[in-house]
């Protein structure tokens, strides 16, 4: 046997900020030295920061990125250290992997395949390196050279390579060069943003490929809200010969996590002769050459096992809930900013968007312990005496109702029992004198009364637009983030007040349909987020009313009322009784065509067909068709909307924020001649 012992460290980095980003990889090196590692893989990008933007044209980001790395090399003594920087090479800049040993740089490897797809524009940053290609860079000083390009490090006999995140999606991927090069240990440096469900993938891209090039493969990934709008859930895993022996905590709060395996190189290298593989082609040319006294390690029995909340059946819901609480969280500090405020309407949308903020802090406690989240957030004066997470809770979060003579009781009552429950501050006032003012103003102007049969749309955003002056100024007041309430149904028809339910700092769940959003909430009431097994921090003095046990579920009991009440603005006189889905469609049905047609790029009358086969059995023909021909023309119209959404989480790969995934013309031919098409198809009586 020929054992060593390696981890991937996922770390929580923010673009251009030196020195954090520098102090955190040097911690989790000690951290790595403590543990006796020999081989540690940290991610891409990791020194500057994956979302630096077009900072990355600039030459000072590069400078400063290089003077980083040279702080972080003497502390990897005893140590092989990969971090991930942008280097110029050529008047090119690369995305690169430097591999460190005993207080030298030994080189730089060149990402070879780009992303440029969604959220991913390394394209109009980096230049891909090209296969079987090596040359040579200095960096400050310009005294000493380095090799750079597509590299094999040969340390001591152990063979060691690199797939950059994306190398690693496509089908000729580097791992096939390196499995030819003798290669025993591929590392994957990763900035792979946190999508529902994407983490089974990375796994089986992982396991597939230790199995298919006889390699132990390390994978490491970003952890929490980097830069605004990506999360990135910090996966971290070991594979070697088709086995996953470890697998990280996902979605921490912690700066950084250190995942550890014992590897057998002799083992590996038995699957690569026994597995005969046809010679491609020869790089003797591309290695590195360097020394390393590999300590002696002992064998250990490993396995990776899911997290309980990963294997309780609730796995999108749990993903959700911890997702958007982590990126809440990581907003908040990063931003330096002193709470949230919202604008709560007793409605899903904000009860939900109160319910995560309350997960932010109790799945931050159930992490780092209630003196480590003190720690964190040591620039708010106001949290550092509190006990319990509520009591941090009502100093973080600020909720306000604001009626007028729309408003129901039960919609308040909902507010109010939900604020209760997680604790936050509640504030109540009455706006309806304020919309009365503006509409008698305008009356007076206009000539003419306003009324609901002629002036319907003015009337309710009227309500809807006095509603954000008072609570920008709740926010201004305590230095604090207004969180903006629509949903991505919403986005995709518009039906939301720009500068109403739409002002805010950010909008949290702008990323999530409101179809499943409703589910969640009921999830989140009766099943809860599961804890089970999880690490109780010693230093945890309080665990809110009642103990937290290693069994409990953290479930929000105040949403029963929101629960049980139907989607509504409330902005019509109560008598009219609006409801969401009267003014719109069902949001299973929006949803679904909303899926069809912007995702998946299907036209109208295609959008019908697909309906009438899922909805064969609930709606007739011609009412699907109205929904339809609804949706394509509230599409087009609002793109300007949602060019002016807050900044939102991106939650899968096909959200609708045109800054990170779908983009749109603001003014097109709104889809006529597809829905006229649609319209003589159904004239024809066709047939399904």
């Amino acid at each position: 046997m020929k054992l060593l012992k390696v981890a991937a460290g996922a770390l929580n980095q923010t673009p251009l900020h030196w020195e954090h980003n520098t102090q955190n990889i040097i911690n989790a090196i000690a951290a790595a030295r403590a543990q006796q590692i020999s081989l540690l893989c940290l991610p891409e990008l990791c020194i500057s920061g994956y979302g630096c933007e077009d900072a990355f044209y600039a030459q000072n980001t590069i400078d400063q990125a290089i003077r980083s790395l040279l702080d972080i090399v003497p502390h990897t003594a005893d140590i092989l250290v990969s971090v991930g920087l942008p280097m110029r090479h050529g008047n090119r800049t690369i995305n690169t992997a430097c591999l460190m040993s005993n207080r030298r740089i030994l080189g730089f490897v060149g990402k070879q395949h780009l992303p440029n797809d969604g959220i991913h524009y390394e394209e109009r940053w980096f230049q891909p390196w090209p296969a079987g290609v090596r040359d040579e860079l200095t960096l400050l000083d310009g005294a000493t050279v380095y090799p750079i390009g597509d590299l094999l490090f040969e340390i001591s006999g152990i063979r060691i390579g690199f797939e950059i995140c994306q190398d690693a999606w496509i089908a000729g991927r580097p791992g096939r060069s390196l499995y030819d090069r003798g290669v025993d240990i591929i590392l994957n440096p990763s900035a792979s943003h946190f999508a529902f469900f994407k983490s089974e993938v990375r796994e089986r891209l992982v396991v597939d490929a230790s199995r298919a090039f006889g390699v132990s493969y390390i994978y490491t990934n970003l952890l929490g809200n980097e830069a605004g709008r990506v999360i990135y859930d910090g996966d971290a895993m070991v594979a070697s010969n088709g086995v996953l022996l470890v697998s990280g905590a996902r979605l921490s709060y912690e700066d950084f996590v250190l995942v550890s395996a014992v590897v057998d190189v002799e083992q590996t290298r038995l699957s690569q002769v026994q597995s005969r593989g046809t010679l491609t082609r020869m790089y003797p040319e591309l290695r590195v050459i360097e020394r390393f006294d590999w300590p002696r390690v002992g064998p250990v029995v490993q396995q990776a096992e899911l997290e309980a909340w990963e294997k309780g059946g609730y796995l999108k819901e749990e993903e959700f809930a911890r997702a958007v609480a982590l990126g809440l969280f990581d907003y908040l500090r990063k931003s330096r900013s002193q709470g949230y405020v919202l604008s709560l309407s007793g409605g899903a949308d904000s009860s939900a968007i109160a319910a995560t903020v309350y997960l932010m802090i109790r799945m931050a406690v159930e992490t780092i312990g209630l003196e480590g989240v003190k720690k964190k957030l040591a620039y708010i004066r106001a949290i550092q005496d509190c006990t319990t997470p509520e009591a941090m809770i009502g100093q973080l979060l600020t909720v306000m109702y604001q009626g007028t003579e729309n408003s129901s009781d039960d919609t308040f009552n909902s507010a109010k029992q939900l604020a209760d429950d997680i604790g936050a501050t509640f504030l109540r006032i009455n706006i309806n004198g304020l919309v009365e003012t503006y509409r008698g103003l305008v009356e007076e102007q206009l000539g003419r009364v306003l009324s609901w049969e002629t002036d319907d749309i003015a009337l309710q955003n009227i309500q809807a637009r006095v509603r954000a002056p008072g609570i920008w100024l709740i926010a201004n007041l305590k230095n604090a983030l207004l969180l903006s309430t629509s949903n991505r149904s919403e986005a995709a028809v518009g039906y939301a007040t720009m500068d109403g339910d739409t002002a805010g700092s950010i909008s949290p769940i702008t990323g999530i349909d409101k179809h499943f959003l409703r589910g969640w909430l009921r999830w989140l009431e009766t099943v809860g987020l599961n804890v089970k097994n999880q690490t109780i921090p010693t230093d945890r003095t309080s665990q809110g009313p009642g103990p937290v046990g290693a069994d409990e579920l953290i479930r929000v009991k105040g949403l029963h009322a929101v629960n049980n009440l139907q989607p509504t603005a409330e902005l019509r006189p109560l008598d009219k009784k609006q409801t969401d889905e009267d003014d719109l469609m069902p949001y299973d049905v929006l949803n679904s065509i909303e899926n069809a047609a912007i995702r998946d790029k299907q036209a109208p009358l295609d959008v019908l067909l697909l309906l009438e086969i899922r909805y064969a059995d609930r709606y007739e023909r011609a009412k699907l068709a109205v929904w339809v021909e609804r949706f394509f023309k509230l599409w087009s119209r609002n793109q300007w909307k949602r060019e002016r959404y807050a900044p939102s989480f991106m939650l899968d790969d096909h959200n609708l924020d045109p800054r990170s995934w779908c983009r749109f013309p603001i003014l097109s031919g709104s889809f006529e001649r597809e829905l006229a098409d649609m319209v003589d198809w159904i004239k024809r009586d066709n047939p399904l």
